[in-house]
């Protein structure tokens, strides 16, 4: 009888027996032990996975730095319109206003003119510059009837600038109507309302101007009240007023 020791397969030639380590694990799905270079070499299929379950990377994959967290379930990134952007700061930055009112309706005063005097919660800059709108939009009507009979005597005199000033009063009333209304509306929040009262005042400007070449520089006296509704129009825009108005945007 011979011992099972003595059945050893013939090896072929130039075999040599596994070193010690090297032998290959046991396991299902090993990896081919034949080298590229052997015959009868075959590479894996796709997805071949190892009896560990590991698969290969992907190009360019790279491996987390030290400490990394990997994101909660549904973290979406950041968008790519976004990316290398840095985050927007709280500075002033202009852009038109998008309050604009939809009908005439919402261009009037809440409740009328009875809250002409109320003053809102409002930053003192902006108290001020209401106060001086409103001011000079009741004297702007004032003094446009004045300046209405002011003109029918003119005309008596010299119609064609009577005329011009009668027509140059008439703009000034609607203006001044407009002034109280609009810092009525800015007071509420409104910031078309503030928009507006800002051109408003060029159109001021525009006026006195025509108002002094008329009258050959009698009616020059327009420019102290120009220059007070550029100093109420600075006020509107300062950072604590802007501040106020992006604070309430959408809530007034």
């Amino acid at each position: 009888m011979s011992n099972p020791s003595d059945d050893v397969p013939p090896q072929q030639p130039g075999a040599q027996p596994p070193a010690s380590g090297n032998v290959p694990p046991g396991g299902p799905q090993q990896p081919p032990v034949n080298p590229p270079s052997a015959p009868g070499y075959q590479p894996p299929p796709p997805g071949y996975q190892g009896g560990s379950g590991y698969q290969t990377p992907p190009p360019g994959y790279q491996a987390p730095q030290p400490g990394y967290q990997a994101p909660p379930p549904g973290y979406q990134g950041q968008p790519a319109a976004h990316q290398g952007q840095p985050a927007p700061t709280g500075g002033f930055r202009f852009e038109l206003p998008a309050d604009r009112p939809r009908n005439f309706g919402e261009a009037l005063p809440i409740g009328g003119l009875s809250g002409m005097f109320k003053v809102a919660a409002m930053p003192t800059e902006l108290k001020v510059s209401y106060w001086i709108w409103l001011i000079g939009g009741l004297l702007g009507l004032l003094g446009g009837v004045i300046g209405l009979f002011g003109s029918f005597v003119l005309i008596a005199f010299a119609p064609p600038i009577g005329l011009l000033v009668l027509l140059l009063v008439i703009v000034a009333l609607a203006l001044a109507t407009a002034q109280i209304v609009l810092a009525m509306k800015m007071k509420e929040g409104r910031e078309w309302a503030r928009f507006a009262l800002t051109i408003l005042v060029g159109l001021s400007l525009v006026l006195t101007l025509i108002s002094a070449g008329a009258t050959d520089g009698r009616g020059g006296g327009g420019l102290p009240g120009f220059i007070i509704s550029l100093v109420a129009t600075v006020l509107m825009w300062l950072p604590n007023a802007q501040a106020w108005f992006v604070a309430n945007r959408g809530r007034i």
